[in-house]
């Protein structure tokens, strides 16, 4: 590390849990702004009137962007430390936010959304600066605990309709403060600027800097490592899949169980608290007994779960030649609770393999978390945008709902498969001689 390598370790020590409070709280608002227009949506379309198609658009646009300048930021990060590209990015999202309370027009409120995109970026920036700072033995409990940030979905779900009615339309203050839904962006951008401030002057000076002095070309270097990909498919399945289901599962509920929406927020909030909080749990188990073995048993939960919600409910029918008749036989019904319980449960294992997945990176590119900690969260978040087609696409082909956790279960399974074998390479690699071993007692190989 080229800048404060020489710190003494007591004041690094309370310099990073500075930052990592700061940036978890910072991070747990940026995520907030995220997806802000999930709840501003209906009354925005109303005012603007919006068709699907451009609704559609500007709700995708801050997560496309969020996802791609994962990468570049993460590598900022590296160079110039977080506590400098953090407080800019949240000084940028706070305008942009800001502006789309005064928009009044959809061309207005795209080019916002492009630059709303920057909070969801701001994952890599924590990222990178929390692992920095942390030894390398509570890099995982400290990246966890960062992660939890994902609560953020959560707030605006649970907060905002409540603004959308603090105010009314006219506003107050002669107008300088908006009222109806353009109150939530305003009072998002207040936020983050407070939050900005708060960052700039809490966490230490003098920042540790990985990236300092050494060219972009070494920077990227990691990431043409297959390794780098396989992680980034591993992050599709616990965090891609995690915003798919939260979007998805609203809808789930309201269709299947015939519940009102308001049911249907609070029972989908179920699935995202564990997704979401349960990130330290997941990083403290990778500590302990290593992310690989996390992920195994993660992947192997998220596939057998997925498995089971696949079945519709119904009966199979059994047309009997010798005997004429048909008989119903195997019957499945999948009660509401039974359901909302299985889904709380893979909800708990993407928690954990959230973080999981991320105490691998210091492992192997310690000094290149930033930009592989971008890559990996880029391709998890893409996995956000696309699983929810892909989700659509099989309620299309088959007009059954709980075909979307049969896409689930092949992505999940794959991930398995994939993980199951590269221990046997590793394992074949490090013992050829034992190549025929592992099933034997009296040869036991820890993974």
């Amino acid at each position: 590390m080229a800048v404060n390598s020489q710190m003494e370790p007591e004041a690094q020590s309370r310099g990073a849990n500075r930052i990592l409070v700061t940036a978890t709280i910072a991070f747990t608002l940026c995520f907030a702004v995220w997806v802000v227009f999930a709840i501003i949506g209906l009354p925005l379309r109303q005012e603007l009137g919006l068709s699907d198609s451009q609704f559609a658009l500007l709700a995708a646009t801050p997560i496309l962007t969020g996802s791609l300048l994962r990468i570049p930021l993460g590598i900022m990060t590296d160079i110039f430390g977080g506590r400098r590209v953090f407080t800019i990015l949240l000084l940028v999202t706070a305008i942009s936010v800001y502006l789309v309370s005064k928009a009044d027009s959809y061309p207005e409120l795209l080019i916002s959304a492009l630059f709303i995109g920057l909070s969801g970026a701001t994952f890599a920036v924590g990222i990178a600066w929390v692992s920095a700072w942390y030894p390398h033995e509570r890099k995982g409990y400290a990246l966890g605990m960062f992660g939890a940030g994902n609560v953020g979905a959560s707030i605006t779900k649970l907060l905002a309709p409540t603004l959308v009615t603090a105010v009314s339309i006219g506003g107050l203050a002669g107008g300088y403060i908006p009222g109806g839904w353009r109150f939530v962006p305003f009072s998002y951008a207040v936020v983050l600027v407070v939050m900005a401030t708060l960052i700039w002057t809490v966490t230490p000076s003098h920042d540790i800097k990985p990236g300092l002095g050494r060219p972009v070309r070494e920077l990227l270097k990691p990431l043409g490592h297959i390794r780098v990909w396989r992680f980034g498919y591993y992050y599709v399945v616990v965090f891609g899949a995690y915003v798919a289901l939260a979007l998805w599962l609203p809808k789930y509920y309201v269709d299947v169980f015939g519940v009102d929406l308001k049911v249907a927020g609070a029972l989908t909030a179920l699935f995202i608290f564990p997704a979401s909080l349960l990130r330290p749990v997941g990083g403290h188990l990778a500590d302990r007994i290593g992310a690989r073995r996390v992920m195994h048993w993660v992947f192997a939960t998220i596939a057998g779960i997925s498995f089971l919600l696949s079945f519709p409910d119904g009966h199979l029918t059994l047309h009997q030649t010798k005997m004429a008749g048909v008989r119903e036989i195997l019957p499945f019904d999948q009660n509401i609770w039974l359901f909302t319980t299985l889904v709380f449960i893979i909800g708990v294992a993407m928690g954990i393999g959230k973080a999981a997945v991320y105490r691998y990176i210091p492992d192997y590119f310690e000094e290149d978390v930033g930009s592989v900690g971008g890559l990996v969260g880029a391709v998890g978040g893409f996995g956000g945008f696309y699983l929810p087609l892909l989700f659509a696409g099989a309620l299309f082909l088959t007009n059954l709902p709980t075909s979307a956790f049969f896409v689930l279960f092949l992505f999940s399974s794959a991930a398995w498969v994939w993980l199951h074998l590269t221990v046997l390479r590793i394992l074949r690699s490090a013992a050829p001689h034992l190549e025929h071993e592992f099933d034997k007692r009296e040869h036991p190989v820890a993974t």
